[in-house]
């Protein structure tokens, strides 16, 4: 019998849907959660603004690098799941998730994000089955500010790659109708040492395997554009010692700004390229793009953050890289 909420099969896509929100068409209770820690979330904040109005029930979660440690006994659903609220107590001055849930709420939405401890596949996999159980969720997005995700594992460079595919790994191994990697911020990770050719060159593979959704502009004029934009200035304000640059660079690339746009001093000394292709969403299948991952059994038992970290690196000094190319035009 054929799923009725699962992705679209290739060939059944149209132009007049953009097929991230046609695999999400039969979803009614949406997880929409920061794959890579820090301000990750924030990525997922335009497309929950368009289900929200489009009366999809749509919940908030974070792989977070705050100190959740210091919250009360009271702000934890289960083990390694963390209520986030505007009234969440906590002396940690860095704590994104709490900043957005206080955001959410000056604009009466939905105002719990819940966040998980940075952990390996299998603890971080319990974590989210607990929330998918308990919310009923019928569609999971892992947002990643940058396209870090979509790397395989023998590229050049991989970025910032461990909680990326931590949070790949542990989804993966879940049973959930709907399950989908969306980024935003095509190029920052340049700043990473990432070849953006070979990440086009995985896209390219994934729609060849029929994993790629395609690419969706956020319109600078939206709705969900404009509120976006409200959301990053009220983190900035809320961490002027730590301001996200990711998103700083998404924020000025939806407004139309171009070039080596400078919002902080932690980017003093570098050049930026703010340009149209940070505000577009590129999207995939999870389970293809997990498929693809050469290292994910490699990380598949592991219990805590350092043990991720050394397999990915073993398996780094066992392979040979792909020779990265600059854009040809």
């Amino acid at each position: 019998m054929t799923n009725p909420a699962a992705p679209a099969e290739p060939g059944t896509l149209s132009l007049t849907v953009p097929p991230l929100f046609a695999a999400l068409a039969p979803a009614r209770n949406v997880l929409i959660a920061g794959a890579g820690g820090g301000f990750d979330v924030y990525a997922g904040l335009p497309l929950a603004l368009a289900l929200w109005r489009s009366g999809v029930r749509v919940h908030l979660a974070n792989l977070s690098f705050s100190e959740l440690v210091l919250l009360d006994s009271d702000s934890w659903a289960a083990e390694n799941v963390a209520v986030v609220t505007p009234d969440s107590t906590s002396t940690d001055w860095y704590f994104p998730e709490r900043t957005l849930a206080r955001w959410l709420a000056a604009h009466d939405l939905p105002a719990t994000v819940y966040a998980f401890p940075p952990l390996g596949v299998e603890r971080l996999r319990a974590a989210y089955r607990h929330l998918i159980d308990e919310l009923a969720i019928d569609a999971v997005v892992l947002v990643d500010g940058g396209t870090d995700i979509l790397l395989r594992g023998d590229e050049s460079n991989l970025g910032t790659p461990v909680e990326d595919i931590t949070s790949l790994a542990a989804v993966a191994g879940l049973d959930v109708p709907v399950k989908l990697v969306t980024c935003l911020g095509f190029g920052i990770d340049a700043h990473d040492g990432v070849n953006h050719v070979q990440v086009l060159e995985n896209i390219a593979a994934l729609d060849r395997d029929g994993g790629y959704l395609g690419a969706l502009s956020i319109p600078g004029a939206s709705r969900e554009a404009q509120l976006y934009r409200d959301a990053v200035a009220d983190a900035q304000a809320a961490t002027p010692e730590r301001p996200s640059i990711v998103h700083g660079q998404i924020a000025a690339a939806t407004s139309g700004a171009f070039g080596d746009v400078q919002f902080t001093r932690r980017t003093s000394g570098s050049t930026l390229f703010v340009n149209p292709l940070m505000a577009m969403y590129f999207t995939v299948d999870l389970d293809k793009l997990a498929a693809r991952c050469l290292y994910l059994d490699r990380i598949e038992n592991t219990w805590g953050r350092r043990q991720v970290i050394g397999r990915i690196a073993t398996f780094r000094d066992e392979i040979s890289t792909r020779i990265p190319h600059a854009f040809p035009h």
